[in-house]
């Protein structure tokens, strides 16, 4: 790659492909499991990547593409992936392709349960990332051929305290290409984190301490979480317990920083999406939900956003509050969105038909069209995506449900800071619901036996370096008559503002992200700037480049990029009120 006065000269974009072998996927899923893997597009599109999808090897040869992303392939024809490496292309595979082992020179080995996956060079500061499951191999030089030309080991995984137990990815040159093969699924990590390892059929596992009693009786969605309360928590300085690392977030870096400097290896680039528009580099949001409908409480939580200068997403409960509540909420700019009450002490039910029968309660009652955003009351939860699901059905774009119910799990419990579309369970087939999930980080601070404030600062700066959404959520009835939880609040804005977040509602995030997922990156011009269809105004893009090429460059996803923004942005309360 050569650079001249503001020429990135002879460099083409990295073309992609996502091989999901459709006959493969058809066989796990007549027999009920999950394709998992498959998610590695959504991964992607998040970053703004674009990609061909691939249903079967054989396409791969004549596909044109750079780089092949084997998420899932038939283990019996793995010979037209292997000759497509051979020939110079470069193939990536997260776990599978048992079938090659022995042709490459290495030993499949016995898959290892969960444990942590540590690379320092991909800028995790040697923090073990959690996975439940990782198939490794073993060099075995008896097994080698000839047209293996090189190996390098990267990482490594294990139970943790040092104690290895394998490589975390093996880069194997062979002909005239490389294959890339990380030892553990990173597409199905994330998932098993952001959405859980199972449905929710029965009461979690408690906390050994004491502070995550989720066994009450209540299916929740924290009853089913990829963590472990021993390992995956810290103490903050108070000694509250803490969830501290985006752990989902931090693997989806992984795997696209690995993307990015395969493309500079080899002479390409591979340019992305920034997640906001330009001069906003991370978000925060405030919700409340409406428990006790005290329209006292409501008044008091107006005047402290007024105060604190904040808009903010109402999810609102039956009975709800007088009308003339709602107006005021209205005229603040403010969101009215659902609450849906499954609990049983309350009356509440489980069911579609409910589901549908509150939202149209609010709908009248609120005087708005509908909902763009629901979070469940006591973050009720049931199955795996059956509320995702009722959401489509009745036009709600965002759920926010998935956060901690308990004082000592609160954090990055399902490991992720980011808006993301879930995946479906095997029945379904694995689509993506057309729902957003913004998980939340904490409930009320500064409450009798709940978490405290000291969680407030670790996860800004845990939001900030991932360039997330910090949501944080506060009853109405708390902040009305608790002057310790509205102190919790001003704190909350202070620390955020002092760092640069700025606050938008449910509603508006919903809108930018949305309108930013059209956004196609369609090629490199001769200036070296990039061409975009469908691009949002303040719309950021990233171009990755080798170092010491020249310009001006910032470090995204471990690599120098430069930036292009596409026309200004400025910003504005794309939706004051739900639909």
């Amino acid at each position: 790659m050569e650079f001249e006065a503001g020429r990135m000269m002879d460099v083409r974009m990295a073309r992609i492909g996502l091989l999901v072998d459709q006959k493969a996927a058809a066989r796990r899923w007549s027999f009920g499991e999950n394709v998992f893997q498959a998610y590695i597009g959504e991964i992607l599109s998040h970053a703004g990547i674009g990609f061909e999808r691939l249903s079967h090897a054989e396409e791969i040869g004549a596909s044109g593409c750079d780089i092949v992303l084997a998420a899932l392939a038939d283990e019996g024809k793995s010979d037209a992936l292997l000759d497509y490496v051979q020939k110079g292309g470069v193939v990536v595979a997260y776990g599978g392709l048992h079938g090659l082992a022995q042709q490459l020179g290495f030993i499949r080995g016995t898959p290892l349960s969960a444990g942590y996956a540590v690379d320092g060079r991909l800028g995790d500061k040697g923090e073990g990332l959690r996975y439940e499951r990782a198939e490794p191999w073993y060099i075995n030089d008896r097994y080698g051929t000839s047209h293996v030309v090189s190996v390098e080991e990267c990482g490594t995984i294990g139970k943790g305290n040092d104690e290895v137990e394998g490589v975390l990815l093996h880069r194997i040159g062979y002909g005239a290409g490389q294959l890339d093969r990380w030892a553990v699924d990173i597409p199905t990590v994330v998932v098993q984190m952001q959405q859980g390892t199972h449905p929710v059929l029965e009461d979690g596992v408690p906390a050994p301490d004491g502070t995550g009693q989720v066994n009450e009786g209540i299916l929740k969605a924290d009853d089913a979480i990829a963590f472990d309360w021993s390992q995956d928590r810290i103490a903050t300085a108070s000694g509250q317990m803490l969830f501290p690392l985006p752990q989902a977030d931090l693997w989806r870096e992984r795997l696209i920083s690995h993307l990015i400097g395969l493309s500079l290896e080899k002479g390409m680039t591979l340019p992305f999406l920034g997640y906001w528009p330009e001069g906003v580099d991370y978000v925060a949001t405030i919700s409340h939900d409406s428990d006790h409908n005290k329209d006292e409480d409501a008044l008091a939580t107006l005047e402290l956003l007024a105060e604190c200068g904040v808009r903010s997403t109402w999810c609102m409960i039956e009975p709800g509050y007088t009308p003339s509540v709602y107006e005021r909420v209205k005229a603040g700019g403010h969101e009215l969105a659902f609450h849906y009450n499954a609990l049983e002490i309350q009356g509440g039910i489980w069911s579609e038909e409910e589901f549908r029968r509150q939202h149209q309660w609010l709908k009248e009652a609120a005087g708005i069209q509908g909902a763009v955003s629901n979070k469940n009351h006591y973050t009720r939860y049931e199955g795996w995506g059956e509320l995702f699901a009722w959401c489509e059905q009745e036009g709600i774009q965002v759920d926010q449900t998935r956060g901690p119910s308990k004082p000592g799990n609160v954090g990055f419990l399902f490991g992720t800071c980011h808006p993301y579309y879930p995946v479906a369970w095997a029945d379904e087939r694995n689509r993506l619901y057309d729902v957003l999930e913004t998980s939340f980080l904490t409930q009320d601070m500064e409450l009798p036996n709940w978490a405290d404030s000291t969680l407030v600062e670790p996860c800004l700066d845990q939001v900030k370096r991932v360039g997330g959404l910090a949501h944080f959520l506060f009853h109405q009835v708390h902040i009305g008559s608790k002057p310790d939880v509205r102190e919790s609040f001003r704190y909350v804005v202070r620390e955020a503002e002092k760092r640069g977040f700025q606050f938008w509602t449910s509603a508006e995030i919903n809108h930018w992200v949305r309108a930013r997922r059209l956004t196609k990156i369609e090629r490199i011009e001769d200036t070296g700037e990039v061409a975009v269809s469908q691009a949002q105004p303040g719309t950021v893009v990233w171009i990755p480049v080798l170092a010491g090429e020249g310009g001006e460059v910032e470090t995204r996803f471990g690599h120098p990029c430069r930036k292009q923004v596409m026309g200004s942005w400025l910003q504005q309360a794309v939706v004051k009120e739900a639909r």
